[in-house]
């Protein structure tokens, strides 16, 4: 597309935009004074449903799906499927509603304070996701005749790994590989571009021992004891696993090192002078782009595999489970993403991997080029005074919808 031609779409879009302000705002602060918190899941089917109103209240059909549960034990989940435009060429709109656990039932006020909006979910990313719902609206507006199709998928569960979200649409086949041309997700990444993340492996370790009292200890088994002895093992693997290094461009520099952390719980024990039966730990490991995922996962169960050989008795629980991914600043739906943020912004943002697990996996790994960018900051997500500005919620607003333009037809401009 040509840079006169540009401009003048990235000026009507913004002038729409000016005229749905109010309205913008006061849909993200609907959905942040939704609850959603992740575990255990909770009012999802209340924010799903004010989505979907959204949506329909352009006009824009949507798709409802209750994913099954029951089995595992948990509440109800809800995705949203939408759509804009036709054909089979495709790009996701990409984002979740659930977000983690408040400390504090104020932080679901969504108060305003000078340029800010507070709350749970506002970074992460209720700010991001209200956006992507309203460029849809703007290209409406515009009458914008997409060369292809613009589909929001909305999901859980993002939080506690994707199980009964992102991983259900594509099992089920509400994603398709087929057609699919580009993703993109609002995550906090605070204007730059993440396009590459970490895998991870999160476990619960439980080691089971055999209760006496202290003074018959000699009878019993202290779980605490063997607990010391697997986590100093785990410690030498540590070692080996933190000197290596991504060659891809993560901030501050000194997160390029890959990562193995214990004990982000630990729990145990019932009272001082009783023998401890049991005793649990997390083990989480960060996986770099560059390390294979399955061969970091064996070295870390064969650590555990040979203590349990040795006689201990210990369950693992799999938390959560990921790979790590990485697409290349250099291809070519990398710079259309970038022209189309720097003829909203004025600036040519960066390149960073984020250093957790993003959704991003799901679609780089069926070879559908995805990438992050969003209104808020990584460093106030999840924190107790979580924000997002408000005007870089109605940027990236104006940014959504003119990637989606640029990204359906292929335009490098």
């Amino acid at each position: 597309m040509k840079g006169s031609k540009q401009k003048r779409l990235a000026h009507a879009i913004r002038k729409q935009i000016r005229m749905l302000r109010e309205d913008l705002l006061a849909f993200v602060q609907d959905l942040v004074r939704i609850p959603t918190e992740n575990p255990p899941g909770i009012r999802y089917a209340e924010c799903v449903k004010l989505i979907a109103q959204r949506l329909n209240r352009f006009s824009i059909r949507t798709k409802i799906l209750r994913v099954h549960t029951r089995a595992a034990g948990i509440r109800p989940r809800y995705c949203l499927l939408s759509s804009y435009g036709k054909g089979t060429r495709t790009v996701y709109f990409h984002g979740h509603y659930d977000v983690v656990p408040g400390s504090d039932r104020h932080q679901f006020s969504a108060r305003i304070k000078g340029n800010r909006l507070y709350g749970r979910g506002t970074a992460d990313m209720k700010g991001g996701l209200a956006a992507m719902v309203y460029a849809v609206h703007v290209l409406q507006r515009l009458d914008i005749r997409l060369p292809g199709r613009l589909c929001l998928a909305i999901v859980p569960d993002e939080e506690t790994g994707g199980r009964f979200g992102t991983q259900y649409l594509f099992k089920h086949g509400h994603i398709k590989e087929e057609g699919g041309s580009a993703m993109l997700m609002p995550e906090p990444t605070g204007g730059a571009v993440w396009n590459a993340c970490r895998g991870a492996i999160s476990l619960m370790i439980r080691i089971k021992g055999k209760s006496v009292h202290v003074v018959l200890q000699n009878k019993g088994t202290n779980a605490f004891e063997q607990m010391v002895g697997l986590s100093s093992a785990l410690l030498k693997l540590k070692h080996c696993v933190e000197r290596r290094k991504t060659n891809f461009t993560v901030a501050p520099g000194e997160s390029r090192n890959s990562i193995l952390m214990l004990g982000g719980m630990c729990r145990g024990g019932a009272n001082f002078n009783i023998v401890p039966d049991e005793c649990s730990f997390t083990v989480e490991r960060r996986i770099n782009p560059e390390e294979d995922f399955e061969k970091e996962k064996a070295r870390l169960l064969n650590v555990l595999d040979r203590f349990r050989r040795k006689g201990m008795r210990l369950e693992i629980e799999v938390i959560q489970e990921g790979e790590s991914v990485g697409i290349s600043s250099d291809h070519y739906l990398a710079g259309v993403l970038v022209n189309s943020i720097k003829a909203i912004s004025g600036r040519r943002p960066k390149f960073y991997m984020c250093p957790g697990l993003l959704e991003i996996r799901y679609y780089l790994k069926r070879g559908i080029p995805a990438f992050a960018y969003g209104p808020g900051l990584l460093t106030c997500a999840h924190s107790p005074d979580e924000f997002v500005d408000i005007e870089r919620i109605y940027d990236c607003t104006a940014v959504y919808a003119l990637a989606a333009i640029n990204l359906l037809s292929g335009d490098n401009i």
